[in-house]
């Protein structure tokens, strides 16, 4: 983890102006394209779940942006930002399952079964403290909605980006799933939501690449 220089930030204004906003966030939301990705993570017999998360955490890794927070006023970047996710339980109530991210995807699924298990059998929706090197994820897969919009806290300052994926459909030969991403903005702007979503659909056209080769 590293402090951000506020002085010398070429970003200092913009995050000045926008961190005194009322509700600084903002979100965009778009269809990725599944066709190569899909068939793969089923031949293998993966969870889609786990590898969308995985695949998720991995781009946003990838970009410095999706890695810093705001602390008490100050910008911090954290080396590594970990996904933090909805799991489905009894009685339709879901509960949040946190997961350690390392690039390996065979052992981050590994870590995301164990953790998908005990949480199953203990639910919980309590915050972790003081832990904000998270990219809270959740999944709609009864809706192919066209926009979403995550709750949070407004004070202090919540600037973990959020992450939803609805229900798949097809779109000519295409196969496609509408993702929404929102995030303080602050931090970023629409070119660096722009980076993240061209590195997601990179990574779809490369299953090898993020699943590893067969």
């Amino acid at each position: 983890m590293r402090h951000i220089n506020l002085e010398t930030w070429p970003r200092r204004e913009h995050f000045r102006l926008l961190s005194a906003w009322t509700y600084p966030h903002f979100s965009l939301c778009a269809n990725i394209d599944l066709t190569a990705f899909y068939p793969v993570v089923k031949q293998r017999g993966i969870s889609f779940n786990v590898a969308t998360v995985y695949l998720l955490a991995r781009a946003a890794n990838a970009i410095p942006e999706f890695r810093y927070r705001i602390r008490a006023g100050q910008v911090i970047e954290h080396e590594i930002v970990h996904p933090s996710t909805t799991i489905l339980t009894n009685e339709d109530l879901f509960s949040f399952c946190s997961i350690d991210y390392t690039e390996d995807f065979s052992l981050f699924a590994a870590r995301a079964a164990e953790q998908i298990a005990y949480v199953q059998q203990h639910p919980t929706v309590k915050d972790e403290p003081g832990q904000d090197d998270r990219l809270y994820m959740t999944a709609i897969p009864w809706v192919s909605f066209t926009s979403f919009m995550h709750p949070l806290r407004l004070h202090p300052a919540d600037s973990i980006p959020r992450f939803a994926w609805g229900k798949f459909f097809e779109d000519g030969q295409f196969l496609k799933m509408p993702l929404s991403v929102q995030a303080h903005h602050a931090l970023m702007d629409g070119i660096h939501m722009g980076r993240f979503y061209a590195q997601v659909q990179d990574y779809l056209r490369h299953p090898g690449v993020v699943l590893g080769e067969a």
